[in-house]
């Protein structure tokens, strides 16, 4: 399916002046939705020449998915080779999202080559100080017949030509990811401008191909900035480029320590009996829980508590944490509940024993002529320097969204605050999937767009503004007395809940296990999650 000719998939060529449904975005959750939404007719603008995001267009060539193959495959689109054990490449991921598009035939609704650039809203009360109700009709239906949003298309032709298209409803999967670089401010005359070196953010060298990134890295000091996934997979590429005669060590400057796992097994038990049962998700605070489930929560910290020891101590003994400075003082379930827990590459600390790759502890550091220097004074030369500072996918929503939407993005807890992680309680007929993080991306926006698609569909209502927005609200509570890391939204430690609440508004089973034994020790995926 996959390995279908790009050639005979048919994209689609033209974009009526009126649709129902647009989609913004073709990654993992503008091709959910896509699927889902399928009965409007969408139309998915993808600005870039092919599908799959961040997976065929902000990846390393060592990238590797972080959860087992099981874990992250469509509910009705399994992996051909779903047995084997090896972490899934890059580009067997946009593969399978290749194979996902051909199956159920979604290229006929994505117009690639199509940058949204502009979106305005035409429902015309909110400009005003409108209420939400007042823009929903009064009655939260969100299809009604009548153009609510104009999206500005740029065509990759280069001649610059903005058109407009009307739609009733929006949903945006642009992603939090690539696009948009995070990059570090600095004092005048401590920047980048001073270095004689070349800096390069991770985004730039995505675009990069094999042989030019060993030639870019070949031979020269390179210091990576970061200690997150990306940064580890570029330190261990650097270490690979520079081994043999006349290779350097690649310096990781290291600001916030998080904890790595080498594997999806502690002490011989599967990661899954700690997070991802039911069971196991009922140690955990629940967004909008009951005061004597808060109640039952704060007896059971002791047990939390040593739950998160307990893979600590794996951790401490597997890998040379305190030989190299790296071991985090938060506990481990703190990374987990926020989504930080990273996957090591095969070999990493085999570089640092090798001298090949070295760390820097540093909060605060700037550039000089020959490299950076660190806080305490010290100076680390370098040839060449990466940022692997993350992304500000936020400010790609608000440099296309009008006023006063752009101003509502983000709330005080620092995240969308978003209903059921995809309904802003303020911005009418728009939708957001890809916002929401947990040990499944892929499982969370399918099933947030089957959820959306039954709400276009009538088969449920939206709350009042109020409603939702108290539970926005106790969603960033739990978050923010889980986990210092809180402003990302993560929801790992209960995410069953956050389903079954979905499967609630969709009149769908809660239950989704065979019996009370599985229901209670099996972890929960896709394939529990098919259609009925």
């Amino acid at each position: 399916m996959a390995a279908q000719d790009a050639s005979m998939r048919m994209t689609r060529q033209s974009v009526p002046a009126y649709s129902r449904v647009a989609i913004i975005g073709g990654g993992i959750s503008g091709l959910a939705a896509a699927k889902q939404l399928a009965a409007h007719d969408p139309v998915v603008f993808e600005a870039t020449d092919s599908v799959g995001g961040v997976w065929k267009h902000c990846s390393y060539r060592s990238t590797r998915l972080q959860t087992p193959r099981p874990d992250y495959e469509f509910s009705d689109h399994p992996w051909q080779n779903r047995a084997d054990p090896t972490f899934p490449t890059h580009a067997e991921i946009v593969d399978y999202l290749e194979g996902y598009a051909d199956t159920f035939d979604l290229w006929r609704y994505i117009s690639l080559g199509s940058k949204v650039v502009d979106v305005k809203f035409l429902g015309g009360g909110a400009a005003a100080g409108g209420f939400f109700t007042e823009l929903w009709s009064g009655t939260g239906e969100p299809l009604q017949g009548k153009p609510m949003w104009e999206v500005g298309v740029a065509n990759s032709d280069g001649s610059g030509e903005v058109r407009y298209y009307s739609f009733e409803f929006v949903v945006v999967c642009a992603g939090k990811y690539g696009d948009v670089p995070r990059m570090p401010v600095f004092p005048p005359g401590k920047g980048p401008e001073v270095f004689k070196g070349q800096v390069m953010h991770s985004l730039d060298y995505c675009k990069l191909n094999e042989e030019e990134t060993v030639e870019l890295m070949k031979g020269k000091k390179v210091v990576v900035v970061g200690y997150k996934k990306s940064a580890i997979d570029l330190a261990l590429e650097c270490a690979q480029a520079n081994q043999g005669e006349g290779g350097e060590a690649c310096t990781m400057l290291v600001r916030t320590l998080h904890w790595v796992v080498p594997s999806y097994s502690i002490w011989g038990l599967p990661f899954f009996l700690f997070y991802s049962t039911r069971l196991a998700q009922f140690l955990y605070e629940r967004p909008n829980q009951g005061i004597l489930r808060s109640m039952l929560c704060r007896l059971m910290t002791p047990l939390r508590a040593g739950v998160s020891k307990f893979i600590e101590s794996y951790l401490s003994w597997k890998l040379p944490l305190a030989k190299y400075g790296l071991r985090p003082d938060h506990p481990f379930v703190e990374d987990y509940a926020s989504c930080q827990m990273a996957i090591l590459p095969d070999g990493f600390f085999d570089m640092a024993d090798r001298d090949m790759i070295r760390f820097k502890r540093a909060s605060a550091w700037c550039f000089s002529e020959n490299g950076v220097v660190l806080e305490d004074g010290t100076e680390v030369q370098a040839d060449l320097v990466f940022l692997a500072t993350g992304f500000e996918g936020k400010d790609k929503l608000r440099a296309v969204l009008p006023k006063p939407f752009r101003d509502l993005v983000v709330d005080k807890s620092g995240m969308m605050p978003l209903y059921r992680g995809t309904i802003h309680p303020l911005i009418p007929n728009m939708a957001f999937v890809g916002y929401v993080e947990s040990v499944s991306n892929l499982h969370t926006s399918e099933l947030r767009c089957r959820w959306l698609a039954g709400l276009l569909g009538g088969r449920f209502a939206l709350p009042s503004v109020e409603a939702m927005v108290k539970h926005v609200n106790g969603e960033a509570e739990a978050m923010r007395r889980t986990t210092r890391f809180y402003r990302r939204h993560c929801i790992s430690t209960y995410s069953i809940h956050d389903s079954d609440a979905m499967c609630a508004d969709l009149g769908t089973r809660v239950l989704r296990k065979g019996n009370w034994l599985a229901e209670l020790f099996a972890p929960y995926n896709n394939q529990d999650y098919k259609e009925e």
